[in-house]
C-alpha cells in the first residue's frame, strides 16, 4: 500500500459499531504489549487503533489479516531530523507549523507538515530524511 493510498485509507474512518477481528487484537497485542488506553476504530480498509505507549500518544492501522500497515504519531519540529529541520528553516521561515506527524511503515520513516502563512497552507512529505517535497497547496481563503 502506498503512502499516499493509506493517507486516503486513514482518513474514510466512521465507527460504526464493528467488533475488532481476532487477527488484528493478537497482532496489536504482541507489537504493542504495554500500550494502554487503546481505543479502536473501524474503517472501511483499515483498523486504527489509538493508544499511549511510554508517554506518547501512537496511532496503529491494521488490515484485517492483522498485518500492520503503519505508525504514526504526532511530533514536535525538534523531533525531526536534522536535516529536514534544516531545510524548514532555511526554505520556510515565513511560516508557522500547525500539523507535524511521523508515518513509519514496512522499512521506512516519512514525515508530513502543515505549514501556513498568510497566503497560503502548504503540505509537504518527507521521503526519509532527504528533503521536503510539495504534498498539497491551498491558498489562503
Amino acid at each position: 500500500m502506498g503512502v499516499f493510498t493509506m493517507m486516503v485509507a486513514l482518513s474514510s474512518f466512521a465507527h460504526n459499531g464493528e467488533e475488532v477481528n481476532e487477527n488484528v487484537l493478537r497482532a496489536f497485542n504482541k507489537e504493542f504489549a504495554d500500550a494502554q488506553d487503546v481505543n479502536w476504530e473501524v474503517g472501511k480498509t483499515v483498523l486504527k487503533a489509538t493508544f499511549r505507549l511510554n508517554g506518547q500518544v501512537l496511532f496503529a492501522y491494521y488490515q484485517e489479516t492483522g498485518n500492520l500497515v503503519a505508525v504514526t504519531r504526532n511530533i514536535m519540529s525538534g523531533q525531526l531530523p536534522i536535516t529536514l529541520l534544516a531545510d524548514l528553516k532555511r526554505n520556510y521561515q515565513e511560516y508557522w507549523i500547525t500539523d507535524l506527524f511521523e508515518i513509519s511503515a514496512a522499512d521506512s520513516t516519512n514525515y508530513y507538515i502543515t505549514l501556513q502563512s498568510a497566503d497560503q497552507t502548504i503540505i509537504l512529505k518527507s521521503s526519509g530524511v532527504q528533503g521536503w517535497q510539495t504534498f498539497r497547496k491551498q491558498k489562503a481563503s
